[in-house]
C-alpha cells in the first residue's frame, strides 16, 4: 500500500554558515554589498555614518524600500534573486548587481548585532534585529529558519535617521567584530575609487558622515598620473575631469568592442599607495559598475617593471549573463571561467602588450627612467639617457617660468646628442685606461716621442693651473701615461710587441672625433657613425691583444 505522506525539505540555520556568513571579513566588502543593494533598489542617495569610537556604523538609502511581505519573502529569504523571470534591470533601468541572493550574508558577518528597518513610500517601517550571538545559538541548537525570529527594533535608536526619510532602508551595525580600523580618509578614497556607479547613473550619490564622495577625493592620485590609455570610446568622469594634465593620452580602439576603461601610470610606484601603506591601487575589473576583480594583472603577469606603475579600471559587462561566474564571497571571479579567461587573453594582447611597450618610450621621451627589461635600445644607451636626465634635473627653475620653458627646450634639444656622447666618453675612458694598465703590467718603456709629448702636456697643465690659481692635485696619480691619448698609447703597445695589429691606424682616425667629444662638442651624424665604427675596431683589437697575451702565459 502506497504511503501518502507528503515529504518536504527542511533546512537548518547552519546553512547560513555554509553559504558564506563567515566569508566576508572586509569592512569595505560589507559597505560594497550595502551600497549595491541601494543601487538595485533605485536609490538616489546612500548615507553612511561611521562612529569609529563606538565601533558601529549606519547605512541609509532612499530606495524603493520594502513592505512587510517584501522584507520577509525577499530580504530574509536567502537565495532570493531579483533576476528571476528574466528581469535583469530595475524600474529605472539600472542593471541589477545582485545575483544569488546570498550577498546579504555579508551584512551578518562583521558586527555582533544588525538592525534592519525599511519602508515603502507612504508606508510604515518594518524590520527587526539580528543578534549574531542568538543566531549562533540557534545554529548550535540546529533550529530551522521558521524556529528563529528576529528581535524587535527600537524606534528611539533611529530617530536621527528616520527624520525626512520618506522611503528606503536603514541598517545599523553595532559592535563591529574587528572594530573600524579604517580611517575616514581611507573610506572616502576607497568609495570614490571602487564604487563607480556614477558611470551608469550620475544621480547616484554616496555620503560618508554627510560628506558627499566625489572624484575630488582622488585628486592626489590624478595629480601623480603621467600617462593614460583610453580603451575604446570610454566616457569616464575621472578621466575626463581629473586627468586633464597628462603628459600623454593614447586611445586604444582596436580592442573587443565590449571592453572599455582606461589604464594609467603614475610617476613613482609609491604614488599608488593612496589607501594604506600595504595596499595599492591596481588595474581592476568592473562589471555593470561594480568592482568584481581587484588587480587583474595578477592573472596575466609579465614580470615587467612597468606593472608597478599602473592602475586603471576596465569594464566588461558581458561577464554578467545567465552564467554565475562570481565566487561565493562575491569578491572575485572564478579564475578558470572560460569567458573570463578569454577576456584576459584579449586584454593581454590588445591592451597590455601595447601599454608595456609604449610606457618605456613615453617615459624616456619625458626624461624619466623607463623599463630596463625592454630591449628595444641597448643597455648603454638606456643608462646614458638616465644619467643625462639625472644631471639635467639639477637645473631647476620655477614651474611656469620663462626661464624653465626656455631651458627645457635646450635640454630636450641636447638629449639625443648627450645620450651618444655620454656612452662614447665612457668607451674612451675605459679603452684608453685598459691600454694604460696593460703598458704598466708589461713594463713597456716610453719612447722618446712619447716622453716629448708627455713633457709638453705637463708644462701646459702646469701653466693652466698657475693661470687658474689651482694648487690642488688634479690627476689621481702622476703617471706619465695619463698624459698620452689613444694614438700615443697605441704606438707604445705596437712598437713593443711588433704586432702591427693596426691599433695605431685606428687610433689616428679616432683622435679628431675623440678630441671634439672631450671638448663637449655636438658631433655630426657622420662623425657619430665614424666614431662608433672605429671604436668597435679598437675594442676588438684590445680584446685580441689582451687575449693573445693571456695565451702566451
Amino acid at each position: 500500500m502506497a504511503n501518502n505522506n507528503r515529504f518536504t525539505f527542511e533546512i537548518s540555520l547552519s546553512v547560513l554558515n555554509h553559504l558564506g556568513r563567515n566569508l566576508y571579513r572586509s569592512f569595505v566588502t560589507v559597505l560594497g554589498e550595502a551600497i549595491s543593494n541601494a543601487w538595485d533598489a533605485d536609490a538616489d542617495n546612500v548615507w553612511i555614518y561611521v562612529d569609529r569610537e563606538e565601533h558601529c556604523f549606519i547605512i541609509k538609502d532612499d530606495g524603493i524600500g520594502m513592505s512587510d511581505g517584501d522584507f520577509q519573502n525577499k530580504f530574509l529569504k536567502i537565495g532570493y534573486s531579483k533576476r528571476r523571470d528574466g528581469v535583469v534591470t530595475s524600474e529605472k533601468g539600472r542593471p541589477f548587481i545582485g545575483r544569488k541572493g546570498i550577498g546579504k550574508l555579508a551584512l551578518l558577518s562583521c558586527a555582533d548585532k544588525i538592525t534592519v528597518i525599511t519602508k515603502i513610500e507612504h508606508g510604515n517601517y518594518v524590520g527587526g534585529v539580528i543578534d549574531n550571538s542568538g543566531l549562533d545559538q540557534a545554529i548550535n541548537d540546529d533550529l530551522t529558519p521558521g524556529e528563529y525570529s528576529l528581535g524587535t527594533w527600537q524606534e528611539t535608536n533611529f530617530k536621527r535617521y528616520t527624520k525626512h526619510h520618506d522611503r528606503g532602508t536603514i541598517i545599523h551595525f553595532e559592535n563591529m567584530k574587528d572594530g573600524i580600523r579604517n580611517t575616514l580618509d581611507y573610506l572616502t578614497k576607497t568609495v570614490a575609487l571602487y564604487f563607480r556607479f556614477s558611470l551608469l547613473d550620475s544621480s547616484f550619490n554616496i555620503f560618508i558622515n554627510d560628506e558627499q564622495i566625489t572624484l575630488d577625493h582622488l585628486n592626489e592620485l590624478a595629480d601623480k598620473t603621467e600617462f593614460a590609455w583610453k580603451i575604446n570610446d570610454l566616457e569616464d568622469p575621472y578621466v575626463d575631469e581629473k586627468l586633464t594634465n597628462l603628459k600623454e593620452e593614447i586611445s586604444l580602439l582596436d580592442v573587443n568592442y565590449a571592453i572599455t576603461g582606461f589604464i594609467a601610470s603614475v610617476e613613482k610606484p609609491s604614488h599608488l599607495k593612496i589607501l594604506t601603506t600595504d595596499e595599492k591601487v591596481g588595474v581592476d575589473l568592473f562589471v555593470n559598475g561594480r568592482l568584481r576583480e581587484r588587480d587583474i594583472l595578477k592573472h596575466i603577469p609579465s614580470a615587467r617593471l612597468v606593472e608597478s606603475y599602473l592602475y586603471g579600471q576596465v569594464h566588461f559587462d558581458e561577464l554578467d549573463d545567465n552564467t554565475d561566474r562570481f565566487t561565493s564571497s562575491r569578491e572575485s571571479i572564478v579564475s578558470n571561467d572560460p569567458k573570463f579567461r578569454e577576456f584576459l587573453e584579449t586584454f593581454r594582447q590588445n591592451v597590455m602588450r601595447i601599454v608595456l611597450d609604449q610606457w618605456d618610450v613615453l617615459r624616456r621621451k619625458h626624461k624619466k627612467d623607463g623599463d630596463v627589461d625592454n630591449e628595444s635600445i641597448s643597455k648603454k644607451r638606456r643608462k646614458s639617457e638616465e644619467l643625462y636626465n639625472a644631471v639635467s634635473e639639477e637645473y631647476e627653475f620655477p614651474e611656469g617660468s620663462e626661464s624653465k620653458a626656455r631651458v627645457d627646450v635646450w635640454v630636450d634639444d641636447l638629449s639625443e646628442d648627450a645620450a651618444f656622447n655620454f656612452v662614447s666618453y665612457a668607451e674612451c675612458f675605459l679603452s684608453e685606461n685598459l691600454i694604460r694598465s696593460y703598458i704598466h703590467e708589461q713594463s713597456i718603456d716610453l719612447s722618446h716621442k712619447a716622453q716629448s709629448q708627455i713633457q709638453m702636456w705637463k708644462e701646459r697643465e702646469s701653466n693652466n693651473k698657475m693661470s687658474g690659481n689651482v694648487n690642488i692635485d688634479i690627476r689621481q696619480n702622476d703617471d706619465d701615461t695619463s698624459y698620452l691619448d689613444m694614438p700615443g698609447l697605441a704606438n707604445l703597445v705596437d712598437k713593443q710587441r711588433g704586432s702591427h695589429n693596426c691599433l695605431p691606424s685606428d687610433a689616428k682616425q679616432y683622435k679628431p672625433i675623440r678630441d671634439a667629444l672631450m671638448h663637449t662638442a655636438r658631433l655630426t651624424t657622420e662623425a657619430k657613425k665614424k666614431l662608433t665604427a672605429v671604436y668597435d675596431n679598437i675594442k676588438a683589437r684590445i680584446e685580441a691583444l689582451l687575449s693573445k697575451d693571456e695565451s702566451e702565459h
